[in-house]
């Protein structure tokens, strides 16, 4: 356990996912008391179940901004004034711009944005009282290429969430608060299993250098040393996790 961490009140949105969980439980190994924020309510009580007192569940749509208002106001005292919040919550499509519909678009867009600038407003006014804080949001290697296999809308999604990472971070770089991003690249979830084909996903594999996909695991690693105090030096900047795949 890091005691730099220990303590710290950690909310971790799409906690049910595979990525989200293995986010949330290396915080709680950390000793932070973790937020698990998922619509999945179900799961997240079960991983909370797990994980004991120092992890809540905190079921909610944080595409709707008075489901964020109302599920932050109603955390008790000691979990209200979250430290740091990680932006993970995601939806992955491969639909193209022709056949992305209106409905489809604003779908993305409201959980893949909508919900973390919600998220991020509602938890800065504590961080800046304490004058610490931390943003991980979790962007994509299809904001740096314009999607390589991911749709319109997904790709549209993912550069706004880098944007409002820049934006996030200039504003409160003066208050002890950072912002960053994280762009990882074909994690092993069923985002990758079940949304490529097995064509696809061979193709892939043998364009990364390295030879295989990305493990949730990792993320996790990175998340956590960009909520640590000794990452207090680097705020509004875009962590590739791709294996090689894209350079910048």
């Amino acid at each position: 356990m890091d005691a730099a961490l220990e303590g710290k009140v950690c909310l971790v949105t799409g906690a049910a996912g595979v990525v989200g969980e293995a986010i949330s439980r290396r915080f709680a190994r950390l000793g932070c008391r973790v937020v698990l924020v998922d619509i999945r309510g179900d799961r997240i009580a079960e991983i909370a179940d797990e994980l004991g007192q120092a992890v809540c569940a905190l079921p909610m749509d944080i595409s709707d901004e008075a489901a964020v208002t109302n599920g932050l106001g109603s955390l008790g005292e000691g979990w209200r004034d979250i430290d740091i919040l990680v932006n993970n919550a995601g939806i992955l499509t491969n639909i193209k711009a022709a056949a992305t519909d209106a409905d489809e678009w604003r779908r993305i867009l409201a959980v893949n944005l909508d919900g973390a600038f919600y998220l991020a407003r509602a938890c800065l006014p504590a961080m800046r009282r304490k004058r610490w804080g931390r943003i991980v949001n979790l962007c994509s290697l299809a904001m740096k290429t314009g999607g390589l296999t991911a749709g319109t809308a997904y790709t549209t999604s993912k550069s706004a969430l880098g944007g409002l990472t820049f934006s996030l971070a200039r504003e409160t770089a003066a208050e002890g608060i950072t912002v960053n991003g994280i762009a990882p690249a074909y994690v092993l979830t069923p985002m990758v299993t079940e949304q490529l084909t097995q064509e696809q996903r061979d193709q892939l594999i043998a364009a990364i250098p390295v030879g295989r996909f990305c493990e949730a695991s990792e993320v996790a690693h990175v998340a956590a040393f960009l909520a640590s105090p000794e990452s207090g030096f680097i705020t509004g900047e875009i962590i590739d996790i791709n294996g090689g795949l894209h350079l910048d």
